[in-house]
């Protein structure tokens, strides 16, 4: 647990700093910033997405992955949260606004809904951002089974985020610091699952995976640079459809890899 414990930390004070600097940035600034984010990120999803050894694998894995995140609606539910944690740790400053004069009510409540929306894209793709990649999962299991190598590669993971955060929380706001809560339940979950069973995943399990990943920081690319609003969070059930799909050929001796 100690690597996801440091990227916590590590976040937090990259959002914090971003928090500081942001509010000395102009509109267009921001705007830049988060055009460049999505520059970089579509960069790094389409260099994760070529590790896949079969793209049928991850077009299996995120059509059925959008399937069920659909049916499930995961993003609604992952907006409701950083809608319950806006309006429970930053919403004090609606509620006070909420209390002025009768002729500024209008201006108020459209600021308030426009700090809520803010503050829920912020938590939402800094969440993303944030958990989706093989340092994530790999580097968070291996940190579980005690392995050195599983540290360095949150160390590494963690101080990337630091000035990711920075950058996010400098665009997007306060939202981005909340995170910090998807990163310890994420990463902690799966550092106590690579306590309990080990290394479990095979390279061809973790570059599916891989691969996946990286399709899905694509779309939040597209998110980032503003060109269509996919919801990604529906997609994330793909990221363990890939490496299952490995896993059940290699149990029926299926040859998942072209020669």
């Amino acid at each position: 647990m100690g690597g996801t414990i440091l990227n916590v930390i590590t976040v937090a004070i990259g959002s914090l700093l971003g928090l500081l600097i942001g509010n000395r940035l102009s509109q267009k600034i921001q705007e830049s910033v988060v055009t460049g984010l999505g520059l970089v990120t579509m960069f790094v999803g389409i260099s994760n997405a070529g590790k896949t050894g079969n793209v049928i694998i991850p077009l299996l894995s995120i059509a059925l992955g959008a399937i069920i995140g659909e049916m499930l609606d995961i993003e609604r539910y992952l907006e409701r949260f950083g809608g319950w944690l806006q309006s429970r740790f930053a919403g004090k400053e609606a509620s006070v606004g909420a209390q002025r004069a009768a002729p500024l009510q209008s201006d108020d409540t459209e600021k308030t809904q426009n700090d809520r929306a803010r503050f829920i894209n912020g938590f939402v793709t800094a969440s993303l951002v944030f958990c989706i990649g093989p340092l994530t999962f790999v580097g968070s299991i291996q940190d579980g089974m005690g392995l050195a190598i599983g540290f360095q590669q949150l160390a590494i993971k963690s101080v990337l985020d630091m000035f990711a955060g920075m950058a996010f929380a400098a665009s997007l706001g306060v939202g981005v610091s909340f995170s910090i809560i998807t990163i310890l339940v994420l990463q902690g979950g799966l550092a106590l699952l690579g306590a309990a069973l080990g290394n479990f995943m095979s390279q061809s399990m973790i570059n599916e995976m891989t691969a996946v990943g990286g399709l899905m920081l694509i779309g939040l690319a597209l998110v980032l640079l503003d060109l269509k609003r996919p919801r990604m969070a529906n997609f994330l059930p793909a990221l363990l459809i890939a490496p299952l799909i490995v896993a059940i050929a290699g149990a029926l001796g299926i040859n998942i890899y072209p020669l």
